[in-house]
């Protein structure tokens, strides 16, 4: 779990929801792995907040995660370090590199492969926040 650090009680309104200033410290070792094939750390994701989650997602060299959906929540990832090759609904798989941001439809199957020799590591940040009740593992379909 994030270790939530308060900077000020100043309170506003963001959108429906009322937000103070904080700052999140995340702990390394909440990391998980998922049957998806990825490790994954949760820095922001609350039910206080439900427009927005980030986690960042890990990759081993040579892995490719599951095909997988978010039913009703838009993904973006922000590859941070690494390379990889990102598969999203009917594109073509794309070659990624730090820096780049791919956009996931709702309802839209992906899949990540790390093509690099170390770690593939981005940020997954979901709009609404991330559920578990909106992941769907599709197996492995057909490229």
């Amino acid at each position: 779990m994030p270790l939530i650090v308060k900077r000020k009680e100043y309170r506003y309104m963001q959108g429906n929801v009322k937000v103070r200033e904080l700052l999140i410290k995340t702990n390394g070792k909440d990391e998980f792995f998922t049957e998806e094939g990825c490790f994954i750390l949760e820095i922001w994701n609350a039910p206080e907040d439900e427009e927005v989650s980030i986690a960042r997602a890990r990759v081993r060299p040579g892995i490719t995660t599951v095909f997988h959906r978010l039913k009703g929540t838009v993904e973006r990832y922000v590859i941070m370090e690494g390379t990889g090759l990102v598969e999203v609904g009917d594109l073509p798989p794309t070659e990624v590199v730090p820096g780049d941001v791919v956009i996931i439809p709702r309802n839209t199957p992906q899949r990540i492969t790390n093509t690099g020799d170390g770690d593939l590591i981005f940020l997954c940040i979901c709009t609404p926040r991330f559920v578990p009740e909106e992941y769907e593992t599709m197996g492995n379909l057909p490229q």
